[in-house]
């Protein structure tokens, strides 16, 4: 019996980590998730899984560092679903190095990954929901979004222009709801990819210890989701209590 609660959400960077826990929390709460990221492979296991559970998923290969794939991704769920309901921004990187590491290749894909990978997911998504009169856009930051550490500069500075960005897009929308959620240490495969290696067992270490659960990151993302249109959930904060 189709729930008549239930949205078309669109998730990137869904093959691990929050995107993963995000597709698997709201396809339990009856949404139709659409998965978004480059391991294509690891999607089609998990939309089989989520089938499986008696959830509705789709997947579609995207690399958001490419403005036609982004658009692709979200035009085509649009088009097959005749209305996308939620853009999940989530898709990021964390290559951490001191500045004069000169590790110039990655602070140029976390710009691409973290920030024009959200701005090309604005970019594809709002004309859609602006025309439906609806529609709800989350955007995945952190709390280095709020704080900078030494090693991780250009990985803050991408997350302070995420919030800068979406607190922007806040302000020009009325029909169109806008969230900021920024996790401390969670765990999930930020820290394997990328960076300097002593820096990055540092941060695989401290997730570890102090992380919290991508589960709990989800729970927060569909309470925000579940909220009726009437009611924008602009702006989460939340580590775990071990982080301090």
């Amino acid at each position: 019996m189709h729930n008549p609660l239930s949205k078309i959400v669109l998730i990137t960077g869904a093959s691990s980590g929050i995107g993963e826990a995000t597709a698997r929390r709201l396809a339990a709460d009856g949404h139709h998730v659409v998965l978004g990221a480059r391991r294509v492979d690891r999607l089609a296991v998990l939309v089989e899984e989520l089938r499986l559970a008696g959830g509705t998923a789709d997947f579609q290969e995207l690399d958001v560092t490419s403005r036609d794939s982004v658009r692709s991704f979200v035009e085509d769920a649009h088009e097959c679903n005749g209305r996308i309901d939620v853009l999940v921004n989530n898709a990021g990187v964390m290559a951490l190095s001191t500045l004069e590491a000169l590790r110039v290749d990655e602070w140029d894909r976390m710009i691409d990954v973290n920030l024009r990978g959200t701005m090309y997911g604005i970019a594809a998504a709002l004309p859609l929901m602006r025309t439906q009169g609806t529609g709800h856009i989350i955007n995945i930051a952190s709390s280095s979004a709020y704080r900078v550490d030494p090693t991780a500069a250009v990985y803050c500075a991408t997350k302070y222009a995420v919030r800068a960005l979406t607190e922007g897009l806040r302000q020009e929308s009325r029909d169109v709801r806008v969230t900021l959620v920024s996790p401390g240490y969670t765990h999930s495969e930020l820290t394997e990819h990328g960076g300097d290696p002593e820096v990055q067992a540092a941060a695989r270490a401290a997730a570890e210890e102090l992380g919290m659960p991508a589960s709990a990151v989800a729970d927060v993302i569909a309470h925000a989701v579940a909220q009726p249109d009437t009611v924008d959930v602009n702006e989460i904060i939340m580590r775990s209590t071990a982080q301090g």
